[in-house]
């Protein structure tokens, strides 16, 4: 019986209800769907129309195969050419005939399914596709998570997004491959010594992308090349950003932009953190602290500052907007109970941005109050979103569940003001996102790491969170410099962490100085109502004159890397190349780069080993072979190929500079 066919340029099987159906997508790339009762749907969560390409395809009774370039996929029925029908197991083999990714199988009498749909009772199905495991491979990507893990191999992870967590469900192997699980779905991951399994909780189909490259960039440009690039990174978006929460009134902000200006202090952006509203979801500023926006705007740009304004797709009950939002369906539902999705200062849900309706009307609310105002930057907090209780099935929207569609919440909403920008304009568009997903670059987005806390654990975390969500395909990431909450700027021990790192967000693809510093500030209305806290201050100065001459060198130094930093943005445009890259990206040759996690690329000719230990003053560091190293610090010149111990007082993060690169920059710290 013959189920395997050639249909197009795409290789099918039918068999027993279900639709397997692998095609080309993109140079070296095959995607690959699965359907039971139907035919695999067209969803374009992520990935983008392929460019054609030239197949071959060899159709047999009981294999077949298909090849794209470097790529080949091999279809074989589990019990042999000689059954009639059956299920069909996939593998893929690179162009030198190595065995790259292989489906479980049958396991023999096990009777296992490698594609297994669970039907949930009258809804879609529990999805759980198998591969076997290759004990050698190493795994990196997959988003931002909070763990001090680099190579994720043996790591179960949550495909879920939360607080501080951002599934980006991209993973690239040291065996040469990459693999995009394209479904949006809530579920899990777990990268075992034994099998590989991806477990979706509730969706309609199978959907991954898969690609081959005798490099990671090649795979990593192959990626960007299927799912989109950023655009082109602002000027303002290579200097330094300053932020607290939160600055409360126009006068405060205003205030604190003429402090930089008169201590001669370059800065390029300022934020205006959340509750300059009156209400969650009116999406304006309240007129009894920000009286003036456009006259606030203006004196900014006269400063050569521009202003970020904080936007959450949060809708308090109390909004001017609610009720017109909820009779438009334009809001998050709750599948039981009330429609209450978030406990914060008073009872809220979210704007639903899986509908376009909605997001246009977010948008226009934006454009009306804050860009025709003259802000061009948003922070779109609460990305994820932020439910209270993360109970995924409980809430509903357009485009189905959160358990089905969940992740995918972070790219639309960076969708929303992506496309609202430029139809407005603007085509260098930046916007700072709690979250991200696959395809999110494509609109813009910045990813921050979240409410992270203040301590040197965090700290380590957040250097493979960001290494890892570069692999991932989100080039722009940043992290909240010193923590965002536990820091106490009349502390010796905080101090020390944020100069370290202050010095490591120097070399981070933007460079914001954010937090929730202690002690917080009271904000008392007029009449006597109480508002929303402030935290303590939280600019350079904000730490004592020692600590600020020490900070301001780095902003200096990030000054004079302006023409390098452009230069890695433009690559990130271009090709989707990660800004910070792990040392196996650029020296993939030398086996011991796989394992480095504590030392990094920022860009292909910039090493960094920051300090991420308390009271650390030196450290070792690797330096790859075939290059000459000079300490950005003092200048001494090392041959690589070796491991060395440098020293680094408080003042001092350890950078090399490779081949001499850059030389204009030694000495400045």
């Amino acid at each position: 019986m013959q189920t395997m066919s050639r249909e197009g340029n795409r290789l099918v099987h039918r068999w027993d209800g279900e639709t397997l159906v692998v095609e080309p997508w993109g140079n070296n790339s095959f995607r690959v769907r699965s359907a039971m009762m139907g035919d695999p749907e067209d969803t374009d969560y992520a990935l983008l129309p392929p460019a054609q390409t030239e197949v071959f395809l060899d159709i047999g009774t009981g294999k077949s195969e298909i090849r794209n370039g470097r790529l080949r996929a091999v279809m074989e029925r589990e019990g042999g050419a000689r059954e009639e029908g059956g299920p069909v197991c996939l593998s893929f083999y690179d162009r030198k005939g190595r065995l790259l990714l292989q489906e479980e199988g049958k396991g023999g009498a096990l009777n296992r399914r490698s594609r297994w749909f669970k039907p949930v009772i009258g809804g879609d199905y529990e999805l759980t596709v198998t591969f076997a495991s290759q004990a050698e491979e190493k795994l990196y990507g997959m988003g931002q998570y909070q763990q001090d893990f680099l190579n994720i191999k043996n790591c179960s992870l949550e495909l879920a997004q939360r607080n501080s967590q951002a599934s980006v469900p991209f993973v690239l192997s040291s065996l040469g491959y990459g693999f995009l699980w394209h479904n949006p779905a809530v579920g899990r991951v777990s990268f075992c010594a034994n099998t590989t399994q991806w477990q979706a909780q509730s969706t309609r189909q199978m959907d991954y992308w898969i690609t081959a490259g005798d490099t990671p960039d090649e795979i990593e440009c192959a990626y960007a090349a299927a799912t989109g690039t950023v655009p082109q990174m602002p000027e303002y978006g290579l200097g330094f950003w300053q932020c607290k929460l939160r600055y409360w009134n126009q006068e405060q902000l205003l205030q604190v932009a003429r402090e930089y200006r008169r201590r001669e202090i370059p800065l390029d952006v300022i934020v205006c953190d959340f509750f300059h509203w009156p209400r969650m979801g009116d999406f304006r500023f309240d007129e009894a602290f920000f009286p003036d926006p456009e006259g606030m705007v203006r004196a900014l740009k006269e400063m050569g500052v521009e202003l970020m304004v904080s936007v959450w797709p949060e809708v308090a009950w109390t909004s001017e907007n609610y009720e017109e939002m909820k009779q438009k369906g334009y809001l998050v539902k709750a599948e039981k109970g009330i429609d209450l999705a978030k406990l914060f200062n008073e009872n809220s849900t979210f704007t639903d941005v899986t509908n376009p309706q909605a997001r246009d009307y977010l948008w226009e609310k934006c454009r009306k109050n804050y860009y025709e105002k003259g802000i061009r930057l948003f922070w779109l907090d609460e990305a994820e979103p932020g439910l209270s209780v993360y109970d995924y099935d409980n809430y509903r929207c357009r485009m189905g569940t959160q358990a089905q569609i969940g992740n995918l919440y972070p790219q639309l909403f960076a969708r929303a003001f992506y496309e609202g920008l430029h139809q407005a304009g603007e085509e260098q568009i930046v916007s700072l996102v709690r979250c991200a997903w696959a395809g999110s670059q494509r609109y813009g987005a910045l990813v921050w790491s979240g409410d992270i806390h203040s301590d040197w654990g965090t700290l380590r975390r957040q250097l493979c969170a960001g290494l890892n969500m570069g692999i991932a395909g989100i080039p722009w990431w940043t992290t909240d410099i010193g923590g965002f909450t536990g820091g106490n700027p009349e502390k010796e021990e905080f101090r020390q962490l944020l100069v370290r790192w202050f010095e490591w967000g120097t070399f981070c693809p933007v460079m914001r100085l954010h937090g929730d510093r202690l002690p917080a500030e009271e904000v008392v209305g007029t009449d006597g109502t109480r508002y929303q806290h402030s935290g303590g201050p939280n600019e350079v100065w904000s730490f004592g004159e020692d600590i600020c001459r020490i900070l301001t060198s780095y902003i200096r130094l990030r000054e004079a890397m302006r023409p390098y930093i452009r230069q890695l943005m433009q690559e990130a445009h271009e090709w989707g190349r990660p800004v910070m890259r792990p040392m196996f990206y650029e020296f993939p040759e030398q086996e011991c780069c796989w394992e480095l996690k504590d030392q990094y690329m920022f860009g292909s000719d910039m090493l960094a080993a920051p300090i991420l230990y308390e009271g650390a003053v030196q450290r070792r560091v690797y330096l790859p072979a075939g290059h000459t190293w000079i300490y950005l610090h003092d200048g001494t010149a090392y041959e690589g190929g070796q491991t060395v111990l440098v020293q680094a007082p408080l003042e001092v993060i350890p950078v090399f500079l490779k081949d001499g690169c850059c030389r204009e920059l030694i000495g400045l710290i």
